[in-house]
């Protein structure tokens, strides 16, 4: 009975702190979530309900099971864009089967949604979301200014209407049209009343999302005062869709009747799901480092990964596209109060609902309503800090913060993440190789010792093999490593190369001071360090390089 308690506590802690914020914070994420998602579909050419149903299996999976509770997921535009050239070249291959198959674009995106969770359910069970520990804070900063500006210019895109037209290549395509006069002044100021309310209302209670009452104030004066403004209902069937409206999502069947199982499928949608994967992962594991640093508590990446690829999974065999984290939707939740799990299952389960039973409702809300929300979501998200800290911090950090968020502006998060995390790591290479040193004396019986202070890797060792004057140091040579370590097979390989060239002068050389795994990857490397190491014991500095616990047996038991 006592572990059933336990058990139970736990979990309530887990799955919600406080149920009246959580489940608003979800019904005001929902209402945000609805264009961005819709505007992610039309870029993607998919139908909207499609990314919606994407939206609520992936949200509703990895709210339930996913290792940071608060973090909304959803169909994100980082993994939608991926898409594109897979479901335009997918559409072209099935006008070659023998019986041409119209729609194949959408089924080789289900395949690749499907291949791209069971990706990332391996790297959750081969513990890979660790690695998100090893991001630097300038990348991170970077990777929250970069999206913030792309979720901005994406609200700035709502200013205008999408119009049909014949392209110079004969082809329909959709165009934006930039709204003018009354039109846009109307939606202006709609904008600023919604931004206005979030700001003022948390000043006079927080006991209700200020960003849900802005989205109910702004619709109710545009319904009940006959606006005519753009609205999510206008906005999806301006971008070719035929409304909210949809159905329960059920396991797709079609897909396994006409998706061709082989080789060839596997290959073309392989580059696809595993670039999805590494982006929605990214992404997904960023925002739990960001939520984080506003909860002050910490969550568990691995189990993120896997919660995050079984919900792509699902969502594909469900027909709904691939989706992670996203942190716009994230920030609201947290802005409005949603620390558990119940926010992110409130956020699908609305989400649900708007589809199945109060689509003319939610068509009515205005698009300015939520453009609105998402600029003071903007605002919250963008690291102002960094203008401030640019001048403080280290050039080569100021770098990379910068690089990291023009990257994600211009081309992709990912690349973004891994250009930031190379350039960082190069950096920290480069001053470890510099941080070498060698302090040099001679005792009394005429041996001469070298001291070396610093890490011995592949990017110190020019530097190491410059401190030492083979030619005119005295017989006998000893090197103390008391304050370094040798790292990699660089530094095993500089190693043995200078012992070779003081013997190869008949001078005697010994290595002092030795870690006991330094030693071990030595004696890997030739076992005739064996006669040049000397252990003194009775050096009460020895002990600082050696780790007792760790290695117990004498070096001549390890086997090669």
């Amino acid at each position: 009975m006592a572990k059933i308690m336990i058990f139970s506590k736990t979990t309530r802690q887990n799955f919600t702190q406080n149920p009246k914020n959580d489940i608003l914070a979800g019904v005001t994420v929902s209402l945000a979530m609805i264009p961005e998602v819709v505007a992610f579909a039309f870029v993607a050419q998919i139908d909207p309900l499609v990314a919606l149903s994407g939206a609520f299996m992936v949200g509703l999976i990895t709210a339930l099971f996913g290792g940071r509770p608060g973090l909304i997921s959803g169909a994100a535009g980082a993994v939608a864009v991926i898409f594109v050239n897979l479901i335009s070249e997918g559409h072209a291959k099935g006008m070659l089967f023998d019986t041409p198959i119209d729609n194949m674009g959408y089924f080789y995106l289900l395949a690749a949604v499907i291949l791209m969770g069971i990706i990332q359910i391996s790297a959750g069970v081969l513990k890979l979301g660790r690695f998100v520990r090893l991001i630097p804070h300038s990348v991170m900063m970077g990777f929250v200014n970069g999206l913030a500006i792309v979720i901005f210019l994406a609200q700035v895109r709502m200013f205008s209407h999408k119009e049909l037209e014949n392209g110079a290549d004969g082809l329909k395509k959709y165009i934006n049209i930039p709204m003018q006069g009354t039109e846009l002044y109307v939606m202006l100021g709609l904008v600023g009343l919604t931004m206005g309310i979030i700001w003022l209302l948390p000043k006079l209670t927080t006991k209700i999302p200020a960003a849900l009452v802005a989205i109910l104030i702004t619709t109710g004066i545009v319904v009940f005062g006959g606006l005519d403004v753009s609205t999510v209902g206008s906005y999806i069937i301006e971008g070719g869709g035929d409304g909210l409206k949809g159905e329960f999502p059920t396991p797709n069947t079609e897909l396994w009747n006409n998706l061709p199982i082989n080789v060839d499928t596997l290959m073309f949608i392989l580059p696809y799901a595993f670039l999805a994967a590494s982006v929605g992962l990214i992404e997904s594991l960023m925002t739990m480092n960001l939520v984080d640093e506003l909860t002050e508590t910490r969550g568990d990446g691995n189990r993120e990964c896997v919660a995050q690829g079984a919900g792509n999974m699902v969502s594909g065999l469900f027909g709904g596209t691939g989706g992670c984290g996203m942190i716009g939707q994230t920030v609201i939740n947290i802005n409005a109060g949603g620390r558990g799990r119940l926010s992110g299952i409130a956020m699908a389960l609305t989400l649900l609902t708007f589809i199945l039973f109060t689509a003319q409702y939610i068509e009515q809300v205005p698009i300015a309503a939520l453009v609105g929300v998402m600029f003071m979501m903007v605002i919250e998200t963008f690291a102002w800090s960094s203008f401030r800290i640019m001048r403080k911090i280290p050039v080569a950090d100021a770098v990379v913060l910068v690089v990291v968020s023009a990257v994600t502006v211009i081309l992709d998060l990912a690349i973004a993440v891994f250009i930031g995390v190379i350039l960082s790591a190069l950096v920290f290479a480069w001053k470890s190789a510099t941080m070498i040193r060698a302090r040099k004396r001679v005792k009394e019986d005429g041996t001469k010792v070298y001291e070396i202070w610093g890490p011995l890797f592949f990017g110190s060792v020019q530097n190491f093999n410059t401190k030492f004057d083979i030619k005119t140091d005295p017989q006998h040579v000893e090197i103390d490593f008391v304050e370094s370590r040798v790292s990699d097979h660089s530094a095993i390989e500089a190693i043995f190369n200078l012992v070779n060239k003081y013997e190869a002068e008949g001078k005697t050389i010994r290595l002092k001071h030795l870690s006991e795994d330094s030693k071990v990857l030595l004696h890997k490397a030739s076992p005739k360090f064996m006669e040049v190491i000397i252990d003194d014991i009775d050096d009460p500095r020895y002990h600082l390089a050696a780790d007792p616990e760790k290695f117990t047996k004498p070096l001549s038991e390890y086997k090669l």
